[in-house]
């Protein structure tokens, strides 16, 4: 369906934070989700994917992580750049950004009561993961993509997994060199030992990244398949 995008600025306690907005142009309620960026920021690739979800029936909203930064979007042939400024990102402050957006998508006419997802790749899977359990009470379903670093922090996003309360689709790549495999069967002991109902799709031939099409680790089989499982599952806990 066809969408609108806007940029909306959202309070913080570090002042204004901006955040893509992507909705479907028809009336009516639609699901909300909330789209959490790469390490390069909120780019045009981040743009699309957040116009991508709100073409399949949803408001969609895509927070700027790095408002504190001066500079807010990293190529993607800097990743030196992208990992310096990922690291600077502090986990209670990005919570309270993902809280200002998701308290924004409930105050939305448009907005289905009790209906929101989260989506997030890269670092953004870390942060999707962790606010799968942080906002718990208002997080319906979570889909992490390649999320580096789940098991690290103090304290880790896996640390919290016992908050987690909504069904979870975690995709990774198996030839990813930022996330080895050891600590992707962590992160599945634990979701497993604390009950958490989740699904989870390794993909042989994938490395870090691989649903980005703007970047040479873009994996084309794997993205495709991974996208039609995020819609379906987003339909099936949201819709």
């Amino acid at each position: 369906m066809d969408v609108s995008s806007s940029t909306v600025s959202l309070n913080t306690s570090d002042g204004a934070m901006a955040a893509y907005v992507a909705q479907p142009k028809d009336g009516g309620s639609y699901p909300g989700v909330v789209v959490i960026q790469e390490a390069f920021g909120v780019n045009d690739h981040m743009k699309k994917v957040t116009d991508r979800i709100a073409a399949e029936g949803y408001v969609a909203i895509c927070p700027d992580i790095y408002h504190r930064e001066a500079e807010k979007v990293i190529p993607f042939s800097d990743m030196g750049k992208a990992i310096a400024t990922l690291q600077r990102v502090q986990d209670p402050k990005a919570m309270e950004d993902v809280g200002a957006a998701i308290a924004h998508l409930k105050s939305q006419g448009n907005v289905k009561a009790g209906s929101l997802g989260v989506v997030g790749f890269c670092m953004g899977g870390r942060l999707t993961y962790l606010t799968a359990a942080h906002h718990a009470n208002d997080v319906k379903c979570a889909v992490p993509y390649y999320g580096g670093g789940i098991t690290m922090g103090n304290p880790s996003p896996l640390s919290r997994t016992g908050e987690i309360k909504c069904p979870m689709y975690l995709f990774f790549g198996a030839k990813d060199q930022l996330i080895p495999m050891d600590q992707v069967g962590q992160v599945n002991t634990e979701l497993t030992t604390k009950q958490v109902p989740f699904q989870m799709k390794i993909y042989p031939n994938a490395g870090h990244g691989f649903f980005c099409d703007e970047r040479g680790s873009y994996e084309e089989k794997s993205a495709k398949d991974a996208w039609e499982k995020t819609k379906s599952f987003f339909a099936q806990h949201l819709k």
